[in-house]
C-alpha cells in the first residue's frame, strides 16, 4: 500500500498514538499526523517513529483533515484515528474493494451486517441514524454511517471538493460535496474498537446541533 497515506488527526493524544503507530509499523503507506504546535506531550510521545508531522494553521478536527489531504502525495488517503479505536486489518479491505469498484470514496460502516462497535453510546448511535437517514433522504447518500470517519478516498478527488468546515461537521461535508460533484461513494465493513484512553472530543448534543444546522444549509444552497 505504498500508495496509500495515512492522515491522522492526533491533538492531545499522548496515550493512544503510540500505540497505534506502533500497530502501524507493518503497514507500509505513509503516515501524517496532524496537530497543534504547542501539544508539545503528544509530539514527544512519538518522536522515535517514522511519520510526518504537520502543524495545523488553524484549530479544530475538520481543520486537521483538510490540511491533512491537502499535504498527501500519494494517489489515495485513508483518514485515521489516533485513538485505536480504527483496525488497520480493515484498511486492505477497503483498498480492495475501492480497486474493485473503482470507488473515488470508500466509507466503513458499523451499522452493516456483522460490523458493530465497542464505542459507540446509545445517544451517538441515535444521533448517527437520524443523520445517515437525513443524508439518504435529501442528499440521496447510500452510505450508511455518516458519521464515521473513517474513510479512503483518491487524494485529487478529495482536493477538487475544497471542503472548508474546520469543526465535526466535515464529516458530512466530505460525502455530500463528493456526492454533488458525481463521484462515486463506497461502504465497507468495519468494527470500531474501544479508544485506547480518553474521552470523545465530540460533544455529542453541541456538535450534533452545528452538523444538523450545517446540513440544512447545504439542502438549501442546491
Amino acid at each position: 500500500m505504498k500508495n496509500l497515506t495515512l492522515i491522522i488527526p492526533a491533538k492531545n493524544e499522548k496515550e493512544s498514538l503510540p500505540s497505534v503507530l506502533d500497530e502501524l509499523k507493518n503497514y507500509d503507506c505513509k503516515i501524517k499526523i496532524i496537530l497543534e504546535h504547542d501539544d508539545k506531550e503528544t509530539i514527544d510521545a512519538i518522536k522515535f517513529f517514522n511519520c510526518d508531522l504537520i502543524f495545523q494553521g488553524k484549530k479544530g478536527y475538520g481543520n486537521a483533515l483538510i490540511e491533512g489531504i491537502e499535504a498527501v502525495d500519494t494517489e489515495y488517503f485513508c483518514i485515521f484515528n489516533a485513538d485505536g479505536s480504527f483496525n488497520p486489518n480493515e484498511l486492505l479491505n477497503m483498498m480492495n474493494l475501492s480497486h474493485l469498484n473503482n470507488y473515488d470514496f470508500i466509507f466503513a460502516s458499523r451499522y452493516e451486517k456483522n460490523c458493530g462497535s465497542e464505542d459507540d453510546t446509545i445517544i451517538t448511535f441515535v444521533g448517527n441514524f437520524i443523520f445517515t437517514l437525513l443524508g439518504r433522504i435529501f442528499f440521496k447518500l447510500s452510505i450508511t454511517d455518516i458519521l464515521y470517519t473513517f474513510v479512503m478516498g483518491k487524494s485529487a478527488k478529495a482536493k477538487v471538493l475544497k471542503l472548508k468546515k474546520n469543526d465535526f461537521a466535515f464529516c458530512v461535508e466530505l460525502p455530500i460535496t463528493a456526492q454533488r460533484h458525481g463521484l462515486k461513494l463506497g461502504t465497507s465493513k468495519s468494527y470500531e474498537r474501544k479508544r485506547i484512553a480518553g474521552k470523545k472530543k465530540v460533544n455529542a448534543f453541541k456538535d450534533g446541533v452545528k452538523i444538523l444546522f450545517f446540513m440544512m444549509k447545504l439542502f438549501f444552497k442546491k
